[in-house]
């Protein structure tokens, strides 16, 4: 037998979710601003050792994004649930992919990820909020591709972790996954494993068409499972002619994982 829908909030509720989202869009943006300016500043000047830098670095982010969730769910803004996060604590030199439901995808991995290594968008750089983070974070920015590859290389093969979105962009709801093949070829370079994530956001929130007030008619319900890992090495054939066939392989293999992820939740 089929659970009962959860019941629609009464306009109350929905009233205070919208007044607690835009406190808490509040509080991550001037969670960035201290962050950047006193708390990096901070340990610019008094940690000279580059490796415990970026460890603390990587620590106050985290640390920080737990706060945030938290805060989230404490203020009846949404709920969420993790099913096998521990398994992040092997993913050393690895790729994370995950689907990209919503605008708090990351915030929710990088909260539980011991380190995580994020491409993100050239143009949030110029972003005064979240600039200084990615700065100090030392996160990869998408300018030039031959160029990140190569960053992207050197990562992990350091020991990093690195996350993607291989969707390029934050899915549309009921729509087909569409994966881009960067992904792809960053395993296939690097010969490293692969670590699959699977988002589910129900109702959906924070989508690529929704405003931040767009609030759902329940509160929403994040569910990530962290599932296996995918060796990459087995998409690389003796006889192919191009590595792009490699990559068409394993492309076709993660759209189809993430994709039987998405559809065996909707059941």
């Amino acid at each position: 037998m089929n659970a009962m829908p959860p019941a629609r909030s009464s306009w109350f509720n929905r009233a205070w979710r919208v007044v607690a989202t835009g406190f808490c869009f509040a509080l991550f943006g001037i969670g960035g601003l201290l962050l950047s300016g006193v708390w990096f500043t901070l340990m610019r000047l008094t940690v000279r050792d580059p490796a415990r830098r970026s460890q603390l670095t990587q620590n106050s982010i985290r640390h920080s994004f737990r706060f945030f969730l938290a805060t989230t769910r404490f203020f009846g803004v949404l709920d969420y649930r993790f099913d096998h996060a521990e398994r992040f604590n092997q993913d050393r030199g690895c790729l994370v992919i995950a689907n990209h439901p919503s605008l708090l995808d990351y915030v929710l991995l990088a909260s539980r990820m011991p380190r995580c290594d994020c491409i993100v968008k050239e143009a949030l750089l110029s972003n005064p909020f979240v600039s200084g983070v990615i700065k100090a974070a030392g996160y990869l920015a998408n300018a030039q591709s031959d160029r990140l590859l190569e960053q992207c290389q050197q990562r992990l093969a350091a020991g990093g972790t690195l996350l993607v979105f291989p969707e390029g962009t934050r899915t549309t709801p009921g729509k087909p996954l569409s994966l881009q093949r960067g992904a792809a070829n960053i395993a296939l370079r690097s010969q490293c494993e692969i670590r699959v994530v699977h988002i589910r956001c129900q109702p959906p929130m924070l989508t690529k068409q929704g405003k931040w007030y767009n609030i759902p008619a329940i509160k929403p319900q994040f569910q990530i499972t962290v599932q296996d890992k995918i060796d990459t090495r087995a998409f690389i054939h003796a006889d192919d002619v191009s590595p792009a066939l490699a990559a068409r392989r394993l492309t076709q293999h993660l759209t189809d994982a993430l994709q039987s992820d998405l559809i065996n939740n909707e059941k």
